[in-house]
């Protein structure tokens, strides 16, 4: 194993394709953040004709088509490759010869690749000259609470923690990645949403429905103490037993050069 495999792909692609029949339950969530991303689209002045959606899960391609788009899907898992046009395939070893497309998003899908860099200049490359990247992912803060609270449980519990929330970068990170891979007028901004659970385990059954669980490759294989994920929820869950959460997402744009 490489110093550069920090996750596990094939994990991912088992966790997504897992997660395929259980969409439905995470839909209102993933729709507006999609929406959210794609409304940056209005502010181009530009129409764009095909499009490649990489990791979008249902959310992407149907809101792009609404804007008379044509969409090649693209993922990890072939359960999330369905549409029209779709291909499974690797964001690491993007299947796509260069300036294919005219636009591209990759929405919260990029935060499992090892080579992030590597990928944002595959996705340039695929992109026409004058083509434009919408990229989205989970900040450095996300489920802050949540890792701090399983560590401090683990460690009660057995002695020794293991990771178990994925290490996320920063905005000034991602404003450099996208530089670095050459992008023309590169952006990064930051969006603010705000999530509230009736009860703590709702919080977990969202990340294993939408395909976000551990695929980190030093993962403990080993089953976790039954009291882990309670004793963790307890600590973080407001007096009345519901709980907040607060996640900060990079949006990335740049132009093909």
């Amino acid at each position: 194993m490489s110093q550069m495999e920090i996750f596990d792909r094939r994990a991912v692609a088992a966790h997504r394709t897992r997660a395929a029949p259980r969409l439905a339950k995470v839909r209102p969530v993933l729709d507006e953040l999609a929406s959210r991303v794609l409304d940056r689209l209005d502010d181009t002045g530009r129409r764009f004709r095909l499009a490649l959606d990489i990791g979008g899960r249902g959310a992407v391609a149907p809101l792009l088509n609404a804007r008379g788009i044509e969409v090649v899907t693209c993922d990890i898992s072939p359960a999330l490759a369905h549409g029209t046009a779709s291909v499974a395939g690797d964001p690491e070893f993007l299947p796509f010869g260069p300036a294919r497309f005219d636009l591209i998003v990759a929405h919260m899908s990029l935060h499992w690749v090892n080579d992030l860099p590597g990928a944002l200049i595959q996705l340039r490359q695929a992109l026409t000259p004058e083509g434009l990247f919408i990229g989205s992912l989970p900040l450095l803060g996300t489920l802050s609470e949540l890792r701090s609270a399983l560590i401090e449980a683990e460690e009660v519990l057995t002695g020794g923690a293991a990771p178990r929330v994925s290490p996320f970068p920063t905005l000034a990170d991602c404003a450099g990645l996208m530089q670095r891979a050459g992008f023309a007028l590169p952006i990064a901004e930051r969006e603010e949403v705000d999530l509230e659970y009736a009860e703590p385990f709702a919080l977990l059954r969202d990340l294993r429905d939408a395909g976000e669980t551990n695929a980190l490759s030093a993962r403990s294989r080993r089953i976790p103490p039954r009291a882990l994920f309670p004793m963790a929820l307890a600590t973080i869950a407001g007096s009345a037993g519901r709980l907040r959460i607060n996640l900060p997402i990079a949006v990335l744009s740049g132009w093909g050069s």
